[in-house]
């Protein structure tokens, strides 16, 4: 089986942990020694970084480099803290519903 990166989706990423930690792209590329324009490909996905580059862009954004390249180690983490962050700042009652029904259709799965 044979697995290519998708250097889009970690461009991607890498611009998500970016805006996440208040970090412009010039400071990303101080910080690491790479300059504005470089990192902006980075993210597009028009250049490859190398592994060092990916591995002090982790550094400095505080994130792991498997998330970079396979979007985390375990999946349903990543779904997990998804679901957590867009019902954040939601009506809790609605909140309590939605929870509701994803149980609800979870108990029924299998009938699909």
């Amino acid at each position: 089986m044979e697995k290519e990166i998708d250097y889009v989706a970690l461009g991607m990423r890498i611009r998500k942990a970016r805006k996440d930690s208040h970090v412009t792209q010039e400071q990303l590329g101080e910080i690491c020694e790479l300059s504005t324009a470089h990192v902006g490909h980075i993210e597009r996905g028009t250049r490859i970084p190398s592994l060092d580059t990916l591995f002090r862009i982790a550094q400095a954004l505080n994130v792991s480099m498997d998330y970079l390249i396979f979007d985390s180690i375990a999946p349903e983490e990543s779904l997990f803290t998804s679901l957590d962050s867009i019902l954040k700042n939601k009506d809790k009652r609605k909140v309590k519903t939605f929870l509701t029904v994803v149980r609800s259709i979870a108990d029924k799965i299998d009938e699909f």
